[in-house]
């Protein structure tokens, strides 16, 4: 077999993977390497093994919880029993202040300890390809830091319900994905109650002054983002049904009995009282059972659905491809989808055999991320630097789980080659040659890590660079470095 050619090496470690290393060998069939890469894929990596769990990190807020209700009971206790005029609790304010920093804190360290080990995979492993679809299903899942519940279970998230599932079904990433506990505190399911279910019945009877209700915020979400897509004609109807059918679907830790069944914190739990009883319909469908399989139903067939199919392929195609991703590639990705029920394996072979995704232009921007990534992994790191540099995504405007939107990052070019977001990489690339450029020959570096795509014009300058440390900055800021 005839060996590579250098922009086929470039675009499976560049557009496929995480960024080319200069000891990086060319594989002898490139395409057939990516699809083998899932053999060497390590779910569960030492960097994110010895981290904390969602059990361990629920626990905390639970807590959290805990000391607040005992509070809240203590000064209840407390203004019965003084005067009217009596200030009893009004020292209890800055101590739920000071309880809320120090989780805070907690969190906080905990999601510095969840990036790096994040980044320490990107960075080390064998696999780059499945590792860059662990990043796109996250993304696709979008859990958001901005919360305080799901501070610190965004990364347990990623490393628990996304990466062990990016090679099997989606019925299955899609369940794990929305049964998680940072899914459910992040989008208000975990307290989402059935407006006619015992617990609702019960408070209604005793005329309790806050009464159990509804929250679409999941339901909604599974179908406009997670399944189906905008626009693919499911109606308020579906979103209402599909939400009653979630009802139940809770955390463990966040209720006692009588109102719920206890169950370890951070598990999924189904609390029977709080489901809407009855048959429900989605998409014309009928869904005869109840409990936990009625909205499991819905799940694996949506997940099946030709509408979804398109959904998933037209961001496959746009994250892998292009901007505007090519129809015909779209209707294969799509047609591999609904044919093999949803076996993401399928559709990656589609995706790697089209010969849309191995035209040597370089369509696609990196986002942050990628550019971060592929600039680390080109110098040689295996892990972080310092807190300064992976602090860095914040400045370029992507800090790592914090999309601020359950539809997460945007896929497009135009979110992030602004003239300022540009300027913003070019003085972390300096920052980060005047660190490491003298160890490293930029003009040598160059062809090892940009095989085919390096251009006469970047390497003249990085030739003429004044010193080490400039070149390799010139380097990692040039056109074709920016793009993969």
């Amino acid at each position: 077999m005839a060996p590579p050619s250098p922009d086929t090496f470039a675009i499976a470690g560049n557009r496929f993977g995480l960024g080319l290393r200069a000891d990086d060998p060319p594989p002898a069939d490139p395409r057939a390497d990516l699809l083998a890469q899932f053999d060497r894929f390590d779910p569960r990596p030492p960097a994110i093994a010895a981290l904390p769990g969602s059990a361990q990190m629920a626990a905390h807020f639970r807590s959290f919880l805990e000391q607040q209700r005992l509070r809240l009971r203590r000064d209840m206790v407390a203004a019965s029993m003084a005067a009217p005029t009596a200030t009893a609790t009004s020292a209890t304010p800055p101590d739920e202040a000071n309880r809320r920093q120090e989780l805070r804190r907690l969190y906080t360290r905990a999601y510095g300890d969840q990036v790096n080990g994040r980044i320490a995979a990107a960075l080390t492993t064998p696999a780059p390809f499945p590792e860059r679809l662990v990043h796109f299903w996250s993304n696709h899942f979008s859990v958001s830091i901005e919360k305080l519940q799901t501070a610190g279970l965004a990364g347990p998230f990623e490393f628990e319900a996304i990466r062990p599932h990016i090679a099997g079904r989606f019925v299955d990433l899609l369940q794990a994905a929305a049964r998680h506990p940072a899914m459910l505190l992040y989008l208000d399911q975990a307290q989402a109650i059935g407006p006619e279910s015992p617990v609702a019945d019960a408070a209604r009877q005793r005329g309790a002054p806050r009464q159990p209700g509804l929250n679409e915020n999941l339901g909604r979400e599974i179908l406009e983002l997670h399944t189906l897509g905008v626009g693919s004609g499911y109606s308020q109807a579906d979103v209402q049904e599909m939400a009653r059918a979630l009802t139940g679907w809770s955390v463990g830790g966040f209720v006692r009995g009588p109102a719920g069944q206890a169950a370890p914190d951070g598990a999924f739990v189904f609390q029977p009282g709080w489901h809407e009883p009855g048959p429900r319909q989605l998409l014309g469908q009928r869904y005869a059972g109840t409990g936990e399989a009625q909205a499991r139903a819905m799940l694996a067939d949506l997940a099946v659905h030709p509408a979804t199919a398109r959904h998933l392929a037209t961001k496959l195609a746009r994250h892998f491809v292009a901007d505007v991703p090519p129809p015909a590639l779209v209707d294969r990705l799509a047609a591999a989808h609904v044919a093999s029920g949803g076996d993401l394996m399928a559709v990656y072979r589609v995706l790697v055999a089209s010969p849309e995704a191995w035209a040597p232009a370089q369509p696609k921007f990196k986002t942050p991320w990628d550019w971060t990534i592929s600039a680390l992994r080109a110098t040689g790191a295996t892990a972080t630097p310092d807190l300064r540099l992976a602090g860095a995504l914040s400045e370029l405007g992507q800090q790592v789980w914090r999309s601020g939107s359950p539809a997460g990052w945007d896929d497009i070019a135009a979110s992030w080659a602004a003239p300022d977001a540009l300027l913003r990489r070019v003085e972390v690339a300096g920052r980060l040659a005047a660190r490491i450029g003298d160890r490293i020959d930029a003009r040598a570096l160059a062809p090892h890590i940009l095989p085919g795509v390096l251009t006469a014009a970047t390497a003249q300058a990085v030739g003429r660079a004044a010193s080490p440390q400039q070149g390799l900055a010139l380097l990692l800021a040039a056109p074709e470095f920016l793009r993969r």
